[in-house]
């Protein structure tokens, strides 16, 4: 679909990659990986025909459409969330608008029997084939499931998308992307803003998209989930494997051993040849070795080693002093915003040493609850207890902002360091991405992304006993996150993580809070732990909406006559369809039933605990279930008298 011939960029001179080549098929899925500074947004944008490379060619099909999510884009806010998204559909609005004209004119003319007004009939009708065949009758149905799908509510699709954060209004540029169906999709990081909900939400999309998809991202989970085959830029090179991502990281590392193999033998080579030259190099029985010697020096062709990992370095956060037993402690906490109410009832107590997480939805209180255990908001009800001698180091979304932007990188981690960590000050950068010149740069220079890395480090050399991390991996690479994961790991004290990266939480947290509808929910294990849980709660919940609004087929009546020798051939190839399409309606109500009882019995379990008992929204949808199962097992016994009937 896509091919990429001897790609070569460079900027002032230096080459960021060169003699790139490779092939996008239909139905790939293509993780591509590197360092940060390697080439990867650069390489999407080139692709997206953003940018052109210094040389090079990149060739696709006239008919090949490619839609492309950058990392930061320009955002319009002059219409409401829904608006936006139909200019997904600018194109079909545009067929329909043109089949209305047609439609009009052709009522309006009198020339029934001209040539013109025949072609204008021809005109009309190819279009609203080809109308149907591309919007179908359910493209604002569709639009709806995508907006639900990455986290909007219906109360959203009306409200001016100037009410919501950069974020969200990224979530609706993913949207309109994805409702355009591109055949190749090029995604610059699309989980940074994402849920992990919707990021599974995304994951099952592009997993069922026939076009092909190329993708940047640092979450492991995700790539894992969706990619079959890995890119990597490395030292101005592109290395192609056609495997997963941990698959790719074996070969990787099977294929820097090889190098630095051939590195080594090389520079055995070197000295070698060195040594000979120096020996030799002034007698004149040997003068023409040493010219050949040299000649073969100057031929030689320097192997380059992949960047070296560093995320085997071991960081530690200094824990201080032991705190009390149970660092937090909330009792009927409750926040609203006038009459909006972020969350109420909150009771939850986390002990000493445990490393717990806060997961849900954007919007439902994790970073409010956050700031409360902080004492930067003051005005909830209930009761929120700081345990005895708890020492917090918190690490905001905007913690990047309080960094001192005159001083240096390197001069932001000294001044932070106490004791034998200030030997290891290079290599604490190095593993972040400021090893080398970069660790001289001023903070007033660097990125968003550069800045929270920086802010990151410095929260390692703080003394504390309770960490509390709202979204830390959001600009990490991988490398960077597992040495921040197992720093975490080694802490001594007290950790609440707010994240939406499944391995980053992966075997850190033993507890994980959900937040959600008001409520915070405890589930005791992992991530994976609650993430199955709350599968195996909503599965059966999957297909109801489709079933509720789409309703069981009508029964077929059949007159079959007594005896199947008298049915002609089309008579008897008109019954086998009958009862076939009685025989699918049997098994589809069947399904239909074991779901829905699978869907009470989980409501009626909820409906006996106290909270349950209280929450009339679960008495109301137990009720429509089971109105709904009585239906269906009405259309079952039908269905299975008339199949019964017909066979005998």
């Amino acid at each position: 679909m896509i091919s990429a011939d001897c790609l070569k960029v460079e900027f002032n001179s230096t080459p960021l990659f060169s003699d790139v080549s490779f092939v996008i098929n239909k139905r790939d899925r293509i993780a591509l990986v590197g360092k940060n500074g390697a080439g990867k947004s650069t390489m999407l944008k080139i692709l997206a025909g953003l940018q052109n490379p210094t040389s090079g060619t990149v060739s696709k099909p006239k008919d090949c459409t490619v839609g492309y999510l950058p990392q930061v884009m320009k955002l319009t806010d002059e219409r409401t969330v829904r608006e936006e998204s139909e200019l997904a559909f600018e194109g079909i609005r545009q067929m329909q608008a043109e089949v209305e004209r047609m439609n009009m004119e052709l009522a309006e003319r009198t020339d029934y029997e001209s040539k013109a007004y025949q072609k204008l009939i021809d005109q009309c009708t190819h279009l609203q084939e080809h109308l149907q065949m591309v919007a179908g009758a359910g493209y604002e149905a569709e639009l709806e499931r995508t907006l639900m799908g990455l986290g909007f509510l219906r109360s959203d699709f009306d409200r001016p998308t100037s009410e919501f954060s950069g974020g969200w209004r990224m979530r609706i540029e993913l949207a309109k992307l994805l409702l355009q169906k591109p055949d190749v999709l090029l995604l610059d990081e699309p989980t940074n803003h994402l849920d992990i909900e919707s990021i599974q939400w995304l994951e099952s999309f592009l997993e069922q998209s026939s076009g092909a998809v190329m993708l940047v991202s640092h979450d492991r989970a995700f790539l894992n989930n969706v990619c079959t085959r890995t890119m990597e830029l490395s030292v101005g090179k592109l290395y192609d494997y056609k495997v997963g991502y941990d698959a790719f990281m074996k070969l990787r590392e099977e294929r820097r051993e090889q190098q630095l193999r051939a590195y080594e033998n090389q520079q055995k080579m070197i000295q070698d040849t060195t040594d000979f030259i120096e020996r030799f190099r002034y007698k004149a029985t040997k003068a023409v070795q040493v010219q050949s010697r040299i000649k073969q020096l100057e031929k030689v062709v320097p192997i380059e080693i992949d960047e070296v990992d560093n995320s085997r370095l071991r960081l530690k956060f200094t824990c201080s002093d032991r705190s009390g037993s149970y660092p937090v402690i909330c009792e009927d906490v409750a926040k609203a915003y006038g009459d909006h109410v972020v969350f109420h009832d909150v009771n939850l107590t986390i002990n000493r040493g445990e490393k717990v997480a806060f997961v849900g939805k954007n919007g439902e209180g994790k970073t409010t609850l956050v700031k409360c255990i902080m004492q930067q908001i003051h005005d909830y009800t209930g009761k929120l207890t700081l345990g005895h001698n708890v020492k917090i180091g918190y690490f905001a979304q905007n913690q990047a902002q309080l960094l001192n932007e005159n001083l240096t990188v390197f001069d932001t981690i000294d001044h932070a360091a106490v004791g034998d960590i200030r030997l290891k000050i290079r290599d604490i950068l190095g593993a972040f991405m400021f090893g080398g010149e970069a660790s001289e740069k001023k903070v007033k220079v660097l990125s968003g992304g550069e800045r929270s890395r920086l802010a990151m480090i410095k929260l390692l050399l703080e003394p504390v006993n309770f960490l509390i991390l709202d979204e830390p991996t959001n600009h990490l690479d991988m490398r960077s996150k597992d040495v921040l994961k197992d720093a975490i790991k080694d802490f001594d004290g007290t950790v609440i993580v707010v994240s939406h990266d499944r391995d980053f939480l992966d075997g850190l947290v033993t507890k994980v809070y959900e937040f959600g509808g008001g409520k915070v929910k405890v589930h005791l294990g992992g991530i994976y732990d609650f993430l199955q849980s709350k599968a195996a709660q909503t599965a059966p919940f999957e297909r109801l909406d489709a079933l509720f609004a789409k309703p069981v087929e009508e029964s077929v009546v059949i007159d079959k006559q007594k005896s199947e020798g008298a049915l002609t051939y089309e008579e008897q190839k008109k019954y086998n369809k009958k009862v076939k399409r009685l025989e699918k309606l049997v098994s589809d109500c069947e399904q239909s039933i074991t779901e829905l009882e699978a869907a009470i019995s989980i409501l009626e379990a909820q409906m006996a605990t106290p909270d349950g008992a209280s929450d009339m929204s679960l008495y109301e949808k137990h009720g429509k279930l089971k109105h709904k199962l009585d239906e269906i097992v009405e259309d079952w016994e039908r269905a299975s008298e008339e199949l019964e009937n017909i066979r005998q």
